[in-house]
């Protein structure tokens, strides 16, 4: 966030536009004098109008650090630069046009339909959108319905609660898991799987070394969240998260959730995994677990490309 600095000189008030930033251990300052103080002076406003200049300073400090996006992606390509630039021109909007309590609840809608669709709900979008602007929906299924339903409060404990530890990714399933049943009527087992499981080709962690897993898997992103670029943070955490599979069921989605709960603490705008391109995520999380890492990181930044593209969509509706 932004803001107004003021300083007297003489018998007047200058005004300076200031943004800190600080990314991977590193502070960065925006410092714009920006005039005599006088009741017409506006920062959101300063911010649309200077939109552009804003958004390329900051990139400049950031650019710095993409070596280590390029280093893992599939095929050299801009698409890092093209990112990050994004990123922070939502940022700058969402400020400006101080429409974050909008901009939530729209993404919101998107993310839950996506990431639910990807495990097999059929609940079509206009359907999720009525449950997260009223509540409820008359949708036929009331299992779809509660599955949504617990898909905000976990968005919103995501947002507002979670720590990276073990008791916050059972709180994660918990929610998601409420009142839900799988197929064939069978409620949702509570806390970690009790058997193996596999997904596609590939074996996940054994139920006894589950708890363990995790514990590593949290060590390893407390140990290198200042280290390693946050976009591949992220991405490397959740494929490691899915490889592991901690849970009977709700892999996906708990692990979606937690993906954005690192690209928020790290400043960048949370993805989205399109329901559209769930072959292509299936394959790229395969690629992961046999070592071929570089088509994964490339399909997710595509990923969060996409995601921003339909943001910044949103974000011109205000």
């Amino acid at each position: 966030m932004s803001y107004i600095e003021k300083r007297n000189v003489g018998k007047n008030i200058r005004l300076y536009f200031v943004k800190k930033v600080n990314f991977m251990n590193k502070r960065f300052t925006i410092k714009k004098y920006v005039g005599i103080e006088n009741s017409l002076f506006n920062k959101n406003k300063y911010i649309l109008d200077n939109l552009i200049e804003l958004t390329n300073e900051e990139y400049l400090f950031k650019s710095s650090f993409l070596h280590l996006v390029n280093s893992k992606i599939y095929a050299i390509s801009k698409l890092s630069e093209v990112v990050e630039i994004k990123s922070i021109k939502i940022n700058n909007l969402i400020e400006a046009k101080n429409c974050e309590n909008s901009i939530d609840p729209e993404f919101a809608k998107e993310f839950i339909f996506n990431s639910n669709n990807i495990e097999g709900s059929k609940i079509p979008p206009e359907q999720v959108r009525e449950i997260i602007s009223k509540g409820d929906t008359n949708y036929k299924n009331r299992n779809e319905i509660i599955e949504v339903q617990n898909s905000i409060l976990a968005f919103e404990y995501i947002k507002k609660e979670f720590k990276f530890n073990i008791s916050s990714i059972k709180k994660v399933y918990s929610i998601l898991t409420t009142n839900l049943y799988r197929e064939g009527n069978i409620p949702y087992p509570k806390g970690f799987k009790k058997e193996e499981n596999i997904v596609g080709n590939s074996k996940t962690t054994p139920p006894e070394q589950v708890e363990e897993k995790l514990k590593e898997l949290l060590n390893w992103y407390k140990q290198n969240k200042n280290k390693i670029h946050p976009l591949i943070l992220a991405f490397e955490f959740h494929a490691k998260y899915e490889l592991i599979h901690p849970f009977t069921d709700g892999n996906g989605r708990t692990g979606r959730l937690i993906i954005n709960k690192i690209l928020l603490s790290s400043g960048y705008p949370p993805i989205i995994v399109f329901k559209s391109n769930k072959s292509a995520y299936f394959n790229a999380l395969e690629e992961y677990s046999n070592r071929k890492t570089k088509k994964y990181f490339q399909f997710m930044l595509e990923q969060l490309d996409k995601t921003y593209d339909y943001i910044l969509e949103t974000i011109s509706k205000y």
